[in-house]
């Protein structure tokens, strides 16, 4: 499958995916900082690897851009949220997953790990979830509320599963949701820009990487 965008391209790619949307974009919000928290979704190895069933080509596109808003993230003080999609060895959890798709990301395997380029730290939440969204059966609404969050910035793959899923859970919940056209990404263009117009319209505002690490310096 032709790779639709990447590391060297997605600053250009970005740009034209939000003037495509632009006219659905509308809910122009603000970070608030001190209210902020950065979700990053299934940054697995199961979904980077290339020879891997479920290979997320725009997963690799996004890697430096993650690195960048994890650090500023990191650096204001602003709590980071990883999420792992995670199935057990006998599929007890599985349920229509467990035919659904081809392969399962194991529990506790090698492939089941955060990128080494974007690793958690050792004080930073890990999710383990088995269901497309964050919310589903976890406990990142408890965290959040106990955090005071009201602002989630969703990062991570794939777009039009596992992070559009999270974010119409959390507007659901009254969350302002910031979506990073930049720093999500999907197997195709096609299921990527879908999502984002989907998003824009009814869930959340649609941004850029280096828009919200503007908005997050500006109120350091």
């Amino acid at each position: 499958m032709e790779q639709y965008v990447t590391q060297d391209n997605i600053a250009a790619k970005g740009n034209n995916w939000l003037e495509q949307i632009s006219p659905y974009n509308t809910h122009n919000m603000r970070l608030s900082r001190d209210n902020a928290a950065l979700l990053v979704v299934d940054m697995q190895l199961f979904f980077l690897d290339p020879a891997s069933p479920t290979y997320t080509c725009g997963g690799q596109a996004i890697l430096p851009n993650l690195k960048k808003i994890i650090q500023a993230f990191r650096q204001a003080d602003r709590p980071v949220i990883f999420t792992k999609h995670v199935h057990h060895a006998d599929g007890l959890d599985a349920g229509i997953m467990g035919w659904w798709w081809e392969g399962m990301c194991l529990e506790g395997s090698p492939e089941s790990e955060i990128h080494p380029d974007i690793s958690p730290q050792h004080n930073e939440k890990v999710i383990s979830k088995h269901r497309y969204s964050a919310f589903y059966n976890t406990d990142l609404e408890t965290i959040l509320r106990v955090l005071k969050i009201t602002d989630i910035v969703i990062a991570g793959i794939m777009t039009n599963m596992c992070c559009e899923s999270t974010a119409r859970d959390a507007y659901y919940r009254d969350y302002r949701v910031f979506f990073l056209a930049d720093g999500t990404g999907s197997i195709t263009e096609e299921m990527h820009l879908s999502s984002l117009l989907n998003l824009a319209f009814g869930f959340s505002w649609v941004t850029t990487v280096s828009t919200v690490l503007a908005q997050l310096s500006d109120q350091t």
